[in-house]
């Protein structure tokens, strides 16, 4: 007898939400005035403003949200068609942002982010649609961006008038519409049209909490985990979870500007520096993360980060792979969604490689907590396990609708079950198949593709493509999508007697579509046609691939060498061929030494691409030096051939621009950024005290620093470094190795102290210049956390040379140092030549207390005691090693 087929039916776990108060607002308020919650960090940025508490990001919300009420109640305005009170946003990533964006929750309003990038058609669009009561910015000058709402104000001005307002939470009564729906919306998020034109996804309160509380109970934060990452652009979806998620359970948020976020060097190392644990991102990050880290050959690159969840984006198997070849020991995650069902309704958890399907595809997974996975065929049927279908949801993830009552055929009555939590549907428009209870992506029923993890619409394109002056026809398609090399392609004629170019075109683009909306263009003579009279699409997609990605780089890219000096021949035959070999035809231009990567059609990625390449055709660049070059002359000075016996450390810092840099005199002016920048670099960054924690605290630091503060000062010997607009972003602290003050410490830094004794003591007595002003000890070095990779090294640069110049003009007979970085160590040995006095292997120290306080060391992590001589002549009594 024949068994009974199993159909594609796939239902999440079922576990209530908690009982009683939904608002996402009302809860952090309470998680707020928890103790040990309320004075913790929930805020932090590379500013030099200490962490924002829980409390005080709270009492600047309520503020905040009293002045928005007060506004939005003098415009007259009342809430929308759909009866929400919306507040729009455009402002980059910050402290401000966050409480801004809380301000508008407590007001009683949904906030509607509006990318500060974004072209001013599509805002009039969305404001005009919308209608805002509000419209926040943070810059104080760019109000005609924003013609659709007559009323909007800027960071700055809120701030002002909130300063004399009540802290304490709104009544009720004094908060606006959207408080009183029985489920009000906590967001509105804009995403392309199906009819080309952007639509409002309206999020509640409600489906938000159902998407965090099952990622508390699923990837539930550890302990030790304090800080979590906020990096994604406030208009995708992800950003959501990102932000609440981690301040809802009381931990503290770093907010990443969006150029540490496309630079995967300076990410990486924010990453590290703050001890995250867990990243969300898209493939294409990813992808560029894992380049960096090949092409920095660390062998133990994010020991913090145990989980990396990939969306927005189909995740490549060789991708896969590639990753658990770096981090074997590693989470990966592929979750599935859009901003209809709250980002993620199904995810997968990936442990090594082999967790992928039998057929090569890396699975979307199961569904969510109370969410229900439907694929149905044309008739709304669910197909047979293994049959490919179309992805329909249900259950608690589910938006309220678009604004305005858009497209109301995406969601619609469930006819296949009586439960009211799972009543309606939402068509997703992608197939998928179910295998072995695993669902595999099978791509898009419509014109949608995904971009950099941002949905978007070919019509869309293709609508403001046509818009342009003089195009007579264009067909907008995407090409291999979700692949490396996806590229989103604009074919067009002109009109008759109109002349347009590629360049024109793309030109005018930018004034109607975002950033990650543009397309190559491709100006043809015709728009090849089927025998029906439809476009011929895979002939264009064929065409494109034949003629811009076949044949040698020379014939792909015009490659002009007509300003490249004689000596620089080599150098930048290689520098071109590479580009145009990343490229290929896609490249909008010509490529000379005035050409700009990102102009010619480069990205992100390509860069790292780029950069791996010429390390392999042996010349090195580092990401950064590649990323901030203005055109190829730069990136071609920047360069450097790689010799058998080179020392990249070396390289980093020859060559560097250090003269824009100041150094002042230490004194009680700069004692707060002092304290806060040696707190910060040696309890966040040390590779000593690393080992000691949880039991040395910020505050040791502090009380160090003012121990140490008077006779810093007095021995005028230390200093600070800043930058022309006069932000300090350096310390250097120094004393005169005979002449140090004894000063009593009583945190756990006692051991770091003894140590350093222990190792320094004997060669200070023993191997240098006896007597005052003969050794100069640097003793403590300090960068400012929001310094990038290259900017860290241009200011240790510096330090070094004030350090050697201080130590010439007061006539010591040299310096002193103990270093336990290696990076330190490599520059202070091979760039700056110090001689290594003792080279000491960590985790053999024992204490007085006959403990190993840094016996989980691994056996590289050494401490180098190093010495410079400055005056020669003094120097007769330094003995040998």
């Amino acid at each position: 007898m024949g068994s009974i087929p199993q159909l594609s039916v796939l239902r999440g776990e079922t576990h209530p939400l908690p009982s009683g108060e939904f608002l996402l607002h009302r809860l952090l308020e309470r998680r707020a005035e928890e103790a040990g919650v309320s004075a913790a960090p929930a805020l932090v940025s590379g500013a030099c403003n200490e962490p924002m508490t829980h409390s005080q990001l709270h009492m600047a919300a309520n503020r905040i949200a009293r002045v928005m009420v007060r506004h939005a109640l003098s415009t007259g305005r009342h809430a929308n068609s759909d009866g929400d009170a919306l507040v729009a946003v455009s402002m980059a990533p910050s402290d401000q942002l966050v409480v801004t964006l809380l301000a508008i929750w407590k007001a009683g309003a949904a906030y509607l982010p509006l990318d500060p990038s974004f072209p001013e058609q599509r805002v009039a669009h969305i404001l005009n649609e919308s209608r805002p009561l509000l419209v926040i910015t943070d810059c104080q000058d760019g109000h005609h961006k924003f013609s659709g709402c007559d009323h909007v104000l800027s960071y700055q001005e809120l701030q002002m008038e909130a300063s004399e307002l009540s802290s304490v939470p709104l009544a009720k009564s004094e908060m606006l519409s959207s408080a009183e729906q029985c489920s009000p919306i906590a967001l509105v998020l804009y995403t392309s049209g199906s009819t080309g034109v952007p639509k409002g996804v309206r999020l509640p309160h409600r489906v938000v909490l159902n998407r965090l509380c099952w990622q508390w109970r699923e990837f539930p934060y550890r302990p030790e985990e304090r800080v979590c990452v906020f990096k994604t652009a406030l208009t995708f979806v992800d950003s959501v979870a990102e932000l609440w998620g981690p301040l809802l359970q009381g931990r503290a948020v770093l907010v990443v500007p969006k150029n540490v976020t496309q630079d995967p060097q300076r990410l990486t190392a924010v990453l590290d520096q703050h001890k995250v644990e867990r990243l969300v991102l898209v493939p294409s990050l990813l992808r560029a993360i894992l380049l960096q880290l090949d092409l920095a050959a660390s062998t133990s690159p994010l020991p913090h980060l145990r989980l990396w969840v990939c969306s927005g984006e189909p995740l490549a198997l060789d991708l896969v792979q590639h990753f658990f070849r770096r981090f074997p020991r590693h989470t990966l995650s592929n979750f599935y969604g859009s901003t209809e069902i709250m980002g993620d309704v199904t995810y997968h958890v990936m442990n090594s490689p082999d967790d992928v399907s039998s057929s090569g595809k890396v699975p979307i997974g199961r569904p969510l907590d109370n969410s229900l996975i439907y694929l149905l065929d044309s008739q709304y049927r669910p197909v047979v396990s293994g049959e490919v279908g179309e992805l329909f949801v249900a259950g608690l993830n589910l938006a309220a609708g678009y604004v305005n009552g858009r497209d109301p055929d995406r969601f619609v009555p469930n006819p296949l079950t009586v439960d009211p939590d799972y009543s309606r549907l939402y068509r997703t428009g992608d197939y998928a198949r179910l295998e072995k209870g695993n669902l595999l992506y099978e791509g898009r029923t419509d014109s949608q593709v995904k971009v950099r993890g941002h949905r978007v619409d070919l019509s869309e394109v293709e609508r403001a493509v046509v818009a342009v002056p003089g195009i007579d026809k264009a067909v907008v398609l995407c090409y291999r999508p979700g692949e490396i090399n996806q590229a989103l392609l604009a074919f067009v004629t002109a009109k008759p007697e109109s002349s347009v170019s590629a360049t024109h075109v793309e030109s005018a683009l930018h004034k109607s579509l975002a950033s990650y909306m543009l397309p190559q263009v491709v100006v043809l003579d015709s728009i090849p046609l089927l025998v029906n009279g439809k476009t011929d699409r895979q002939l264009l997609l064929k065409q494109y691939e034949s003629a811009y990605h076949t044949g040698s780089d020379s014939e792909r890219v015009e490659l002009d060498y007509s300003d490249v000096p004689e000596k620089q021949k080599d150098a930048a035959t290689t520098l071109f061929e590479t580009v145009a070999s990343v490229l290929g035809r896609s490249a909008r231009s010509r490529l000379s030494l005035s050409s700009n990567f990102y102009e010619l059609g480069g990205n992100s990625l390509n860069s790292v691409y780029t950069v791996t390449k010429l390390r392999d055709q042996g010349y090195a660049i580092s990401i950064t030096d590649f990323i901030s070059a203005q055109n190829m002359a730069q990136v071609l000075e920047r360069m450097y051939p790689l010799g058998e016996n080179d020392d990249s450390s070396a390289a980093l810092v020859a060559g560097e621009d250090i003269s824009k840099y100041l150094a002042e005199q230490l004194n009680d002016s700069h004692k707060a950024d002092v304290t806060r920048i040696v707190a910060t670099s040696f309890y966040e960054k040390a590779d000593l005290e690393q080992w000691l924690l949880p039991h040395i605290h910020r505050e040791d630091y502090s009380d160090l620093m003012d121990k140490l503060w008077d006779p810093l000062v007095e021995k005028n010997y230390s200093f600070v470094v800043k930058r022309p607009q006069g932000d300090i972003v350096g310390v250097g602290l120094n004393f005169d190795a005979h002449d140090e003050p004894v000063v009593e410490v009583h945190s756990k830094l006692t051991i770091v102290f003894d140590f350093l004794e222990y190792l320094e003591g004997p060669i200070r007595d023993q191997k240098l210049p006896q007597g005052k002003r003969q050794v100069l000890h640097s003793f403590m070095m300090g960068t400012h956390e929001s310094l990038n990779y290259q900017e860290n090294i241009e200011v240790m640069q510096f330090m070094e040379e004030e350090v050697l110049r201080i130590a010439k003009s007061r006539g010591f007979a040299g310096i002193f140092t103990t270093n336990t970085s290696p990076l330190t160590q490599q520059l202070g040995s091979d760039v700056y030549k110090y001689q290594v006095l003792l080279d000491y292997q960590v985790n053999k120290y024992v204490a007085p207390d006959g403990s190993k306080p840094f016996g989980a060391a691994p056996d590289e992590q050494r401490a180098h005691c190093s010495w410079k001589t400055v005056m020669p002549q003094q120097c007769h009594k330094l003995m040998p090693k």
